[in-house]
């Protein structure tokens, strides 16, 4: 499980992979303030409000749903992100690209099932659905519309329902 950082330094990242995109500032800027404030355990009173407002803010006016238990390394860049719902346990590397319509779970029963882990650099496709206890390796490609159920190696590019990984071209092309 990733360590909590101190929050400078991670919204500057998230600002930076932001820059022309007002809205997913606004999204990154307030999940990390709610996750700064949540702690690692029971959030203290005084924290109430700041997460009741982000969960207005976030979840029921921009329409995406990113708990503050969410684990999410520097750089988290939010394309569009209405739609966009994340498992409570969810994990995300550094430089992790989320677009609209994304979904990224468990596969049914909380207890039962775990939340994917995704690595650094991973890029997720419009409306792409990750569920379950998988690892999507650093660098890996979520097409648009792919469904996964399966670890992705890294580097991999996933496309399809259900999703399958396209081999990999060599430097000719082929």
């Amino acid at each position: 499980m990733m360590r909590s950082s101190p929050l400078l330094p991670l919204l500057r990242a998230d600002w930076a992979a932001n820059k022309a995109n007002p809205k997913g500032l606004v999204v990154t800027t307030a999940f990390r303030i709610a996750h700064h404030v949540r702690g690692t355990g029971r959030p203290p009173v005084w924290s109430l409000p700041i997460i009741v407002l982000y969960r207005l803010l976030v979840d029921w006016i921009l329409g995406i749903e990113i708990p503050p238990s969410v684990q999410a390394g520097p750089g988290l860049c939010i394309w569009h992100g209405t739609g966009l719902v994340l498992h409570k346990d969810v994990q995300l590397g550094c430089n992790v690209t989320l677009r609209h319509g994304v979904t990224i779970g468990t596969l049914g029963e909380e207890e039962l099932s775990a939340a994917p882990v995704l690595g650094d650099s991973v890029s997720v496709g419009a409306g792409a659905i990750i569920l379950g206890p998988y690892q999507i390796g650093d660098a890996a490609i979520i097409g648009a519309g792919a469904v996964v159920v399966t670890d992705v190696p890294a580097g991999a590019t996933v496309v399809g329902n259900p999703g399958r990984i396209l081999p990999n071209k060599d430097a000719s092309g082929q």
